[in-house]
């Protein structure tokens, strides 16, 4: 019985073949070698990174030398090859240049030319010149001629009236002028004697005597001009010809000469370019030659790899001081976004360039739990000194604003719910009630809570009750322990909006300001119901509320709108709960809330003017 045994397993991979272990390995060389040119110099950086130093500093330095023998041994191949080229080239090059020569040495034997400097050209050319003067010449003495010539005819023919004297150019003729005035002088002495002597006297007729000669004279000398300008004309005419015979003969000759040497200044060119060509060749290939045996290295190694006694990467504090760099411009980007981003209103700056209106007063965020209905008593409990200081200076706002005539009836409102415009309104009656006679009404029917803040509750007699005259005003006008005066909303009516625009609403509060100082009124929210609209017609003032970096700007830009739509009379707006730590931090707002620094002194300590407040207490 024979046992056997079975091999169980995957299947084996076939080994890789030598060009395939080779350009692995070249490839694994190439990625961890850096190769650089140094900026401004002739200078290459070869680098080779690796985990073993001695084999780093092996790979750079074997690299360098590798290049260098291959540039040597690659120049001294193509020497060779250019060597051989070069005498192959240069007897074609001989045989070339031997029969440019011989071409252009039988052409200057064909055509019988001795000078090739352009010698006879040039003379040809001047003596072309002189003819073509001389033919200028003959021309505009031919033309002078003319004119004379063809008077002369006209009068010899009959055609002209004129007699040949009267011809300015006989007139101008030097044997005619000298004869002419002898005549006129023989005429002048015929005419004296005439007026003295009979025509019979002697003198007379040797004076008519010698007229007689100096006109004959004078015809003769006529003739004889005449005859001149005929003569002088035809051959005027004749040089003429002559001139245009000789100067075309010369331009004939002229062409000829210039196509016999441009021809043969080509045949030098030719002859010129093979030789200076063959000459290039032959000293080309002697420098190729010396070249061969002196090969000179295209780059030499300046500074030799070493081994590396301290790891080059990876660079901890470089990669640290990098993420801290990247970390801190990611976070000042998302801060500039949400910057941004963010539409609320968060400082009296705010105010005054997204709403366009003025700042009134500023109420600080008071930070940690508070009581029930604590922050609407904040001031009277002074919790709180810097928000008390802060009712204080809206208080003096609101009573500076119209020192001529008191605003009697201050409306109090915001653009939406949870901005804290009941806790101001209270506030700032409770601040109020210290310097005059005042009021506070509840006319935030729909969501009453001045009731529950005065420890009331929600049957107690308030302003329904008032406007629908179903109780009398010693009933409705109920009185804190502070000494503040203030009706609450009463039960709620099936209908706010018209009880608050009914004549009686109005009618109860002139009556009411006969009997205060000041009237502070809550209304509604602007956004929700029309009661804020309404009560701002009939208020003197107008005080607007608007929560620090919660309402968003063009919500309270929008409310503001439709209040002045209802013709009211804004004093300014509250930014109320605005965060004090982070205004001093960003905008600068700690000096609304402190004197001289006092403000960290109250968060510390909770003491208001060197005097302990009653909460520190």
């Amino acid at each position: 019985m024979c046992l056997g045994s079975v091999k169980v397993g995957l299947p084996e991979e076939p080994a890789p073949s030598e060009k395939e272990l080779t350009n692995s390995v070249i490839g694994s060389v190439r990625s961890d070698l850096d190769v650089q040119l140094v900026r401004l110099s002739f200078l290459i950086r070869v680098s080779f990174d690796s985990s073993d130093k001695n084999f780093a500093a092996k790979v750079a330095n074997t690299l360098a030398d590798v290049y260098i023998e291959n540039d040597l041994e690659a120049r001294l191949q193509m020497t060779q090859k250019a060597g051989a080229w070069l005498s192959g080239r240069v007897k074609g090059l001989r045989d070339a240049v031997e029969a440019s020569e011989r071409a252009l040495q039988q052409f200057r034997d064909r055509e019988k030319i001795v000078d090739a400097k352009g010698v006879a050209l040039g003379t040809s050319s001047q003596l072309t010149g002189m003819t073509t003067a001389a033919l200028v010449a003959a021309r505009q003495k031919a033309a002078e001629l003319e004119n004379a010539y063809h008077q002369v005819q006209s009068v010899l023919k009959g055609e002209s009236r004129a007699t040949l004297e009267s011809i300015p150019a006989v007139l101008r003729s030097a044997s005619v002028m000298p004869i002419k005035a002898a005549q006129a002088e023989a005429e002048r002495k015929l005419a004296e004697l005439s007026n003295r002597y009979g025509a019979n006297h002697p003198r007379i007729i040797a004076a008519e005597s010698d007229l007689r000669a100096a006109r004959e004279n004078t015809q003769k000398a006529v003739d004889s001009v005449v005859s001149s300008i005929t003569r002088e004309y035809e051959v005027a005419k004749a040089t003429e010809k002559t001139m245009q015979a000789e100067l075309d003969k010369s331009k004939s000759e002229i062409r000829d000469m210039s196509r016999k040497e441009f021809q043969l200044a080509a045949l030098e060119r030719d002859a010129q370019s093979n030789r200076a060509l063959y000459e290039m060749f032959v000293n080309r290939a002697k420098e190729t030659g010396v070249a061969g045996g002196l090969q000179s290295t295209i780059a030499r190694v300046i500074d030799p790899a070493v081994v590396s006694g301290t790891p080059v990467k990876p660079k901890k504090t470089r990669i640290i001081v990098i993420s801290l760099v990247i970390g801190l411009m990611l976070s000042i980007a998302l801060a500039l976004l949400l910057e941004y981003l963010d539409n609320t209103v968060r400082s009296g700056e705010d105010v005054a360039i997204k709403l366009e209106v003025p700042m009134l007063g500023i109420l600080p965020w008071v930070p940690g739990k508070h009581a029930k209905f604590e922050l609407q008593r904040g001031f009277l409990m002074n919790f709180n000194p810097a928000f008390s200081e802060a009712v204080r200076t809206l208080r003096t706002g609101i009573l500076m604003s119209a020192l001529d005539r008191p605003h009697k009836v201050v409306l109090v409102t915001s653009s939406v719910p949870e901005e804290g415009k009941t806790s101001v309104s209270m506030n700032l009656a409770f601040a109020m009630s210290q310097v005059k006679r005042t009021c506070l009404i509840d006319a935030d029917m729909r969501r009453p809570s001045i009731y529950k803040a005065m420890g009331g509750d929600l049957k107690m007699p308030g302003l329904s009750n008032l406007v629908a005259n179903t109780e009398p005003a010693s009933k409705c006008i109920h009185e804190h322990e502070s000494g503040l005066f203030y009706i609450p909303s009463g039960p709620v009516p099936p209908n706010p909006s018209e009880l608050l625009s009914s004549k009686r609403f109005s009618e109860v509060l002139a009556n009411l300001e006969s009997m205060f100082d000041i009237i502070i009124i809550d209304s509604p929210p602007v956004q929700l119901v029309s009661d804020a609209t309404i009560l701002a017609g009939v208020a003197n003032a107008l005080v607007f509320v608007v929560r620090a970096d919660a309402t968003p700007y063009q919500v309270a830009k929008g409310a503001l709108e439709q209040l002045k739509r209802g013709k009211a009379q804004l004093l300014g707006v509250v930014l109320n709960r605005l965060d004090v730590d982070k205004a001093e931090r960003y905008y600068g707002y700690g000096r609304y809330f402190s004197y001289g620094g006092k403000y960290k002194y109250y968060k510390k300590y909770g003491y208001y003017g060197g005097k302990k407040s009653k909460k520190a207490a």
